[in-house]
């Protein structure tokens, strides 16, 4: 990844079976070229395996699945502790969690460019860190939130930018003080939420200019990003030195990157690849079906770079 790419330490945990072989521990099987090459996939466990209601069960399925990594939204209903024994279990690691999403009968989908809700704000990040440090999960996702009901966007464009720079400088200096990263991400609104405030890259990154932290990096979903911009190539290597964290979802239907639609993935990872991009890759999809049956696409990746999909993962000869 660029020169700017944030590097955190979390510990591995203590008494966990062995998990599968990571890309590193591969390299003693595996052609060197390949390897220096593969990508790093991360399972979203609020979209994959839906038909597990619990967080820590879904956690073990996807370390059965093959990953060495999982990500979340906020947890709701689920405490740290038995997140962290099931990571612990599955020897995996937690990459990625949100903020809280505010008060869902009010209709908030994240608070941080919300006027008058700074102090929520500051108190979901309080919640959010200490969550995170719990799990050792180094990196949190910001969320801007929604321009407030029966107001114009273009009307209270400038308060919401002033309020969300704001608080990101207060989340940076918080964030820093844990050794973690913080998120934002422009979600879509043209199909998924018509009131989301952050909605391009281009607006990300000029916010994150403006805020000037470095710990503060660009969630860069590949879903919203196609839908608002389109030009996925260039807006790729005009922000990686930005992009502390990538998802992808085949568009428009939000399934498997193999499932019909318009993205080429394929093209996409190799070109992640030539790039350099050495973060997590989140899977942020909707299956079509069994989430298992559908990481066809992803056996076939981890066979095209030598690894054996399963646990325990394995080079192939």
């Amino acid at each position: 990844m660029a020169a700017l790419l944030f590097h955190t330490s979390v510990p591995r945990p203590q008494h966990a079976r062995p998990r599968p072989l990571s890309i590193f521990a591969l390299a003693l099987h595996s052609p060197a070229h390949l390897l220096a090459m593969a990508l790093r996939f991360s399972a979203n466990l609020s979209w994959l395996f839906p038909e597990l209601p619990a967080l820590p069960a879904r956690l073990e399925a996807a370390a059965r699945a093959g990953f060495e990594a999982v990500e979340a939204a906020w947890p709701e209903g689920c405490p740290a502790p038995a997140l962290h024994a099931a990571a612990e279990r599955a020897g995996l690691r937690v990459v990625l969690l949100n903020t809280p999403p505010g008060d869902k009968e009010r209709g908030e989908m994240g608070l941080g460019a919300v006027p008058g809700r700074q102090d929520a704000f500051r108190q979901g990040l309080a919640a959010a860190v200490q969550y995170a440090r719990a799990v050792g999960c180094p990196r949190i996702h910001l969320m801007a939130g929604r321009v407030p009901q029966g107001a114009e966007r273009a009307a209270v464009a400038g308060e919401m930018e002033a309020t969300f720079i704001e608080n990101l400088r207060h989340a940076a200096d918080v964030l820093a003080q844990e050794d973690m990263v913080g998120l934002v991400e422009p979600i879509n609104s043209r199909i998924t939420d018509p009131r989301y405030f952050l909605n391009t890259p281009h607006q990300a990154a000029a916010i994150l200019e403006k805020v000037g932290r470095p710990n503060l990096r660009l969630q860069l979903d590949l879903f919203h990003c196609q839908i608002m911009d389109g030009n996925l190539s260039r807006n790729l290597e005009s922000y990686l030195p930005l992009i502390g964290h990538i998802q992808i979802a085949q568009v428009p239907g939000r399934h498997e990157p193999d499932s019909p639609g318009e993205l080429n993935f394929p093209y996409i990872f190799k070109l992640l690849e030539s790039l350099g991009y050495t973060g997590y890759v989140g899977c942020e999809y909707a299956p079509k079906g069994d989430t298992i049956e559908g990481l066809g696409w992803l056996r076939s990746y981890w066979e095209s770079k030598g690894m054996k999909p399963g646990g325990p993962r394995k080079a192939t000869e």
